[in-house]
């Protein structure tokens, strides 16, 4: 059950985002920084994304009609531009997702990373991305206040809720749209041993299965269901032809809404300027100093 259900668009039992992070070959560059630029398989690895799965995924959607979000970091945006051009001629989104995947906790002043990759989305996209989802889920309060300051309407990186939700502040606030692990491929197919990850790699039908089992928990109680992609990870045929099968049978069979994620924050926005909608919502920062040092005697 979920005790505030959103009311989606033409009575759609469950709003669905396909959202994808084509971080491409910035993993390596960032975890490796000294010679990452001699380490040709992973390097390879990472450019299948933009470079073969793409287009797959691309066409997949062009097939279908939808639309859907991508995240992707400064520095791929000025990498891949062939792959920007692409996305953004078939109508999705490009959203903020740092500058070469540093981690908002492990990286220093998230102001430089944060506006080298904005002045990126300016150049290459035409403007300020609408949404962010930081590298490795680990945004920070600075982070939450750069995007309040710079006007951003949504972030997908945070984990209380099952549907969209408001964060506030006191200087502002924007749209959460949650994400969790049970809906994220790196789990059942990231094998990257450069950069700490060997997770055992499973078979397509069984890494894909597990977020059938989710979307159909989420369409059940009327709720949202979001994947997170790593192109070079599903982008692959054997996942890719799992996620189409899955597409056809949804569109074919649910009453759900394909969307993007600004598309979403569209229609929360409308909801709640109507008067139809009440967002539960989450205060930051929950905590101004560290909860686990001992205190007293």
């Amino acid at each position: 059950m979920i005790q505030n259900p959103v009311p989606w668009p033409n009575g759609a039992r469950c709003a669905c985002v396909i959202s994808f992070d084509m971080d491409a070959d910035s993993l390596i560059h960032i975890a490796r920084p000294e010679d990452a630029h001699d380490r040709l398989y992973p390097i390879s690895m990472g450019r299948y994304g933009p470079t073969v799965a793409i287009p797959r995924i691309l066409d997949t959607y062009r097939r279908y009609g939808i639309q859907q979000s991508f995240f992707l970091p400064g520095w791929c945006v000025e990498t891949y531009p062939n792959a920007v051009e692409a996305i953004l001629e078939g109508g999705h989104e490009i959203g903020h997702h740092g500058y070469l995947h540093e981690d908002p906790i492990e990286a220093p002043d998230q102001r430089y990373w944060f506006e080298r990759a904005l002045a990126a989305y300016r150049k290459y996209c035409g403007g300020t991305p609408a949404g962010y989802r930081a590298p490795v889920y680990n945004i920070n309060q600075e982070v939450v206040d750069l995007l309040v300051e710079h006007g951003f309407r949504y972030e997908s990186s945070m984990m209380a809720d099952d549907i969209p939700y408001r964060v506030e502040t006191a200087a502002g606030g924007f749209w959460e749209m949650p994400v969790h692990w049970g809906t994220d491929d790196w789990p059942p197919f990231a094998h990257y041993a450069e950069i700490g990850y060997m997770m055992p790699v499973k078979a397509p039908s069984a890494g894909l299965g597990a977020f059938w089992e989710e979307f159909d928990a989420a369409y059940e109680a009327g709720g949202f269901f979001m994947l997170i992609i790593h192109p070079f990870l599903t982008g692959r045929l054997a996942r890719w032809r799992q996620v189409e099968a899955w597409l056809e049978e949804t569109l074919r069979t649910k009453d759900v809404w394909f969307a993007r994620l600004d598309q979403i924050a569209d229609h929360l926005d409308g909801l709640v300027a109507r008067g139809e909608y009440t967002p539960r919502v989450e205060h930051l920062p929950y905590y101004t100093e560290p909860q686990g040092t001992r205190q007293g005697s």
